[in-house]
């Protein structure tokens, strides 16, 4: 018999499925970007089911906060030829289509097998009204995981300054600034004071 609980999540699971297909078969790209912000919250819903409330609102303020916006300003600021775009489309059908019937056969195998049952895999058990998800995710980050967060943290450092040295072309009708002359100016050489004759006669 499905409970409450289980209800809501099949609820929330076949709005995810549904705006995720919406994300990428939409014609409008602002329509898209709306999907995946609703993809967002629903999946957001889904981690609060699991308790997992640190995380279900990391994803609502960073991601739909901050990503999405700054995706929907781009999308609509940009003008993007619709045409042009579904050029070549049907091209890519068939291949596309494969590529998806062999994700969707291996998912069906991972998630159908004995290990990811609902057996297997029970709701988590409520831990009490003075736990903290948000302190033992970060005591499990910061010492058993802590090398791999160290290196996604470089490694998004390094996406960052090729980003930048990517756009930061030279070219005349650019300006640019030159933090090394900045720091070895001297006063001498912003600053002149001139002494001017005095009109009496005004």
């Amino acid at each position: 018999m499905i409970n409450f609980e289980m209800a809501v999540f099949y609820l929330f699971a076949a709005i995810l499925v549904f705006a995720a297909v919406r994300v990428i078969t939409a014609r409008n790209p602002v329509h898209s970007a709306l999907f995946l912000v609703l993809s967002f919250f629903t999946a957001a819903g889904i981690w609060m089911l699991l308790r997992a409330e640190f995380l279900a609102i990391a994803l609502v303020l960073v991601y739909v906060g901050a990503v999405m916006v700054l995706f929907l300003f781009v999308v609509m600021m940009l003008d993007i030829n619709l045409d042009r775009l579904k050029e070549g489309f049907w091209s890519y059908l068939p291949l596309g289509a494969t590529i998806a019937f062999l994700v969707v056969v291996e998912m069906v195998l991972v998630l159908g097998g004995r290990y990811f049952g609902l057996q297997a895999l029970p709701a988590p058990a409520d831990p009490g009204a003075n736990y903290s998800n948000t302190r033992e995710l970060g005591l499990l980050l910061y010492t058993d995981y802590v090398y791999p967060f160290e290196l996604a943290a470089v490694v998004l450092l390094v996406a960052i300054i090729a980003a930048i040295a990517l756009t930061m072309r030279k070219r005349k009708d650019t300006k640019y600034q030159n933090p090394s002359q900045q720091v070895a100016v001297k006063r001498g050489d912003r600053v002149r004071m001139v002494s001017m004759p005095s009109d009496k006669g005004g």
